[in-house]
């Protein structure tokens, strides 16, 4: 059986048996984008490249960019569409389909845009670290987001390949081929030299081991969601987390080397390591070593993902997942999965099976 759901302007996305398309038939999508940085401009793109939608609308708090024609910013982006400073700014926002939210890895931080999106009854897509699992850090903040879309007909959901996919909901969903789970281990090794440069300042790279344990305090240097990741996939496993640790340090550049951010002298740092583990009924049921560093060679940079059970599984990806390409691709294959999901606040288990959508 096939199930349809209507949107303005005839537009319908179908999910059912033989078929999910998350197509909008009425036409391309009409996006409004927040947050152009260097991986908001990459998604714009990617959107326009694809014709999956255009950006009709575009938020960016920099007083730069404010006022700029988006195709300035983005070649082949509508030469009507200028940048606003701000949500108010532009209006009602009618004839809006979803919004794309690119701005913080902190819920808190995003919080003021997500009520004024949800409060107009908008889809919302983000690649808000935190927003994959919020109840981990913001539960009364999750909670309010959650009935604040339900009450206005709005949709949110957080995702990106991590956290988002490679280390929660591909482990989840490599577990349905199994009989039993006793466990679950997920390995993210990443050579960050082809990251954008936010992502090799946030790694930590070219930084004194001082430097680096002062970043780490301060709360900017680290990569955001392994609990949130954790917790998603015991959510899923039914397994209640009685404790769980994250650790963090840096990966020590042996030569001098260089990236984006410039020169790194041996001694230095070139990335991070962190790992976390997660307990429950007195044993550990959940494993994560995540590495992105410079010239990262051993080991070999891969997404890996083993589950013991019945059976076991060792499922690897041989060269790893760009980051940058790949977060891209899952927000925008993630907006016909949510437009056609109940209002309220999302996570990637809750919405149909994302995969590659078709453009025009």
């Amino acid at each position: 059986m096939i199930w349809t759901k209507r949107r303005r302007r005839g537009a319908r996305i179908e999910v059912g048996a033989g078929r999910c398309t998350g197509r909008y038939a009425g036409g391309m999508l009409k996006i409004l984008h927040v947050g152009l940085g260097p991986l908001g401009r990459a998604m714009v793109a990617d959107l326009h490249g694809r014709g999956l939608g255009e950006v009709v609308g575009a938020v960016d708090t920099d007083a730069a960019l404010a006022g700029r024609r988006l195709s300035e910013l983005v070649p082949g982006a509508g030469r009507a569409v200028r940048v606003a400073g701000s949500l108010e700014s532009l209006g009602a926002l009618r004839g809006i389909d979803a919004a794309v939210v690119t701005t913080s890895s902190d819920v808190r931080a995003c919080e003021a845009t997500f009520e004024q999106l949800l409060g107009r009854g908008l889809p919302v897509v983000s690649t808000c670290e935190e927003l994959v699992w919020p109840w981990l850090r913001h539960a009364a903040l999750a909670r309010r987001l959650d009935r604040l879309a339900r009450r206005r007909g709005g949709r949110l959901l957080g995702t990106g390949v991590n956290p988002g996919m490679m280390m929660d909901a591909l482990p989840v969903f490599a577990t349905a081929v199994c009989r039993s789970v006793r466990s679950i281990e997920v390995h993210r090794f990443q050579d960050a030299s082809t990251r954008r440069i936010p992502f090799q300042r946030k790694i930590g790279a070219g930084l004194s081991r001082r430097e680096f344990a002062a970043g780490v305090r301060a709360g900017w240097l680290r990569h955001v969601g392994l609990g949130e990741s954790m917790h998603l996939i015991a959510a899923c496993m039914g397994w209640r987390i009685d404790r769980w640790s994250e650790s963090i340090g840096p990966m020590i550049a042996a030569r001098a080397m260089r990236c984006g951010l410039g020169p790194i002298g041996a001694g230095r740092a070139r990335g991070v390591r962190q790992t976390a583990r997660a307990e429950s009924g007195g044993r550990v049921v959940i494993r994560m070593d995540f590495r992105a560093a410079i010239g990262l060679q051993e080991p070999e940079p891969q997404d890996r993902v083993i589950v013991r059970g019945e059976p076991d599984l060792d499922v690897v990806y041989r060269g790893g997942v760009h980051g940058d390409v790949a977060t891209s691709a899952i927000t925008l294959n993630c907006l016909g999965p949510l437009m056609a999901a109940a209002p309220g606040l999302h996570t990637m288990a809750s919405i149909a099976l994302p995969r590659w959508a078709p453009g025009r």
